[in-house]
């Protein structure tokens, strides 16, 4: 009998299996499915700025329509400042008390005071963890990498200080140097990095002439780049590694485990295949080390990262050298 547990942000998972920050998680009943299907752990759907900042556009509105309507009246309401997107927090707090498996709560933001305030309103809803969601578009070309970097690190260093709950960051893999990126979060108390984001690319409709959005989801050939990347950081930081993007199988968490993942992020293949591929992953996980003889996760996790594979150059430039000589 194999023992799937493992420790992901100091929090104790029966398995590996996380289903990832996704629309799934706005029902009840499906959150239930998800736990029932075998789940390790699930990240709510992310809290985003642009949602709190609308609502507070529109509570001013509300307050403000009939101002000056007479002259005696020049509001008729007091000052009052917004008390944010409660709906958001309201439903984390219900998804939490719905199950027993742990809950992460996901926070994308862009200013810093955004991120703190709204970082502990999540923590206060009783959540097991939290995962900082660092999905943004530079846009100004005025500031430079280590400038957005600088932002971020900040942004989450205020976050550490405030919120006492494990924290994972969610990365992308375009920093001009991701383990130093990464070791700058480990070093200021992250818990857990995630690899990667899978960033929504825009689309244009030829026949009306007009910008569309895109949807696609991943298949295994795109869990190539955390894969790598999982591998060259593996032993070179104390946070847990989750890897994220292109999981779709028993095998291709396989890989990820192999290279250092602590736990994989499922998303796609629950609306290609349903909540139940949830329970096939977990038995081809089982099935695989039951073959190979090993117990525990920790029997092979890292066995085939950078520093512990036979030739290292496997996860650098070596790898792309030998296959461009190679190639006929």
């Amino acid at each position: 009998m194999v023992d799937l547990k493992t420790i992901f942000m100091g929090i104790e998972l029966k398995n590996p299996v996380v289903v990832g920050a996704c629309s799934m998680s706005k029902r009840l009943d499906t959150i239930k499915k998800i736990e029932a299907a075998g789940a390790g752990a699930l990240v709510i759907k992310s809290l985003f700025e642009e949602q709190v900042q609308l609502e507070r556009d529109k509570f001013a509105r509300d307050l403000t329509t009939y101002d000056e309507q007479i002259a005696e009246a020049i509001t008729f309401f007091p000052k009052l400042e917004h008390a944010g997107p409660k709906e958001h927090l309201f439903w984390v707090k219900e998804a939490k008390k719905s199950v027993k498996m742990p809950v992460i709560a996901s926070l994308n933001a862009i200013h810093e005071d955004v991120w703190v305030e709204y970082a502990g309103r999540l923590a206060d809803t009783g959540v097991d963890g939290l995962e900082l969601n660092f999905y943004s578009i530079p846009l100004d070309s005025s500031l430079s990498s280590s400038d957005l970097e600088k932002q971020e690190l900040e942004a989450f260093a205020k976050v550490r200080e405030s919120v006492k709950i494990p924290i994972a960051v969610k990365l992308h893999p375009y920093y001009s140097n991701l383990l130093h990126v990464a070791s700058s979060f480990d070093r200021l108390g992250a818990n857990a990095v995630v690899l990667f984001n899978r960033f929504f690319q825009p689309d244009i409709h030829v026949e009306k002439e007009q910008e569309r959005a895109s949807v696609m989801w991943s298949d295994s050939r795109d869990s190539l780049v955390s894969l790598r990347w999982t591998a060259l950081l593996y032993g070179r930081i104390k946070a847990d590694i989750s890897s994220s993007t292109g999981i779709l199988t028993g095998e291709d968490a396989l890989k990820m485990i192999l290279a250092g993942a602590a736990t994989v992020q499922v998303v796609s293949t629950l609306y290609k295949n349903g909540i139940p591929v949830i329970g096939r992953l977990l038995k081809d996980i089982e099935g695989w080390m039951e073959g190979k003889g090993y117990k525990t996760l920790q029997d092979f996790r890292g066995k085939v990262s950078k520093q512990n594979v036979k030739h290292p150059w496997a996860f650098e430039r070596g790898q792309y050298i030998k296959l461009l000589l190679g190639f006929d």
